[in-house]
């Protein structure tokens, strides 16, 4: 579903939107799908889990019909040029070192404890209970997993810069990894914009 844009008159009021486009902004939990990439049966979720939460379902995507894989996905877009998503971890997994170059990503737990590494390798340390919330700014390498015996869950908010996959840079010990696991998802992600300091093959 595409939500109606909403638009302020001078005085910076919302124009009144119709019922219908407030009840479009609603998103349901049970109704969210994980990403596309998420959904293909080709990719081992080996390969899958060494650059994504187990399942990584958008909730909030951008405005203005921009196609990026959590815009496309996402039951609500528009809101000021920041994305929502939540990351489902089970216990023990959650994304290796990744950095963003141009946007921030804020981290809430909302169920579970999350053990957050960061630095050029991932060596400072936080673990993070539930409504602890961590902001990560632009160029910082940054990993979690679940560190609970429960399935945990991340609100992640994405604000700033660019929001598609050229935003996203791996360090070399994540690259690797990925290719390690599946060259062909290694490869799809180069493609379309994610960059590495992948060994050379």
């Amino acid at each position: 579903m595409t939500t109606e844009p909403f638009e302020a008159d001078d005085s910076r009021h919302v124009a009144a939107p119709s019922a219908a486009a407030i009840a479009g902004r609603i998103a349901r939990y049970a109704e969210l799908n994980p990403l596309p990439i998420q959904q293909d049966p080709s990719i081992p979720q080996q390969a899958l889990d060494v650059i994504y939460s187990r399942r990584l379902l958008p909730v909030l995507g951008l405005e203005d019909n921009r196609e990026t894989a959590v815009s496309t996905a996402a039951p609500i877009t528009g809101a000021a040029g920041i994305t929502i998503t939540l990351a489902v971890c089970p216990p023990g997994q959650g994304p290796g070192l990744h950095s963003h170059k141009a946007t921030f990503e804020t981290f809430t737990v909302l169920q579970g404890r999350f053990e957050f590494r960061w630095g050029e390798q991932g060596e400072h340390t936080a673990e993070l209970a539930q409504f602890d919330t961590f902001s990560v700014p632009p160029g910082i390498h940054r990993a979690f997993r679940n560190v609970g015996d429960v399935d945990g869950i991340l609100q992640v908010i994405i604000s700033g810069g660019r929001h598609d996959a050229s935003d996203i840079h791996l360090p070399r010990i994540t690259a690797d990894a990925l290719r390690a696991a599946s060259p062909a998802l290694f490869a799809r992600t180069a493609a379309a914009g994610i960059t590495s300091d992948a060994s050379p093959p």
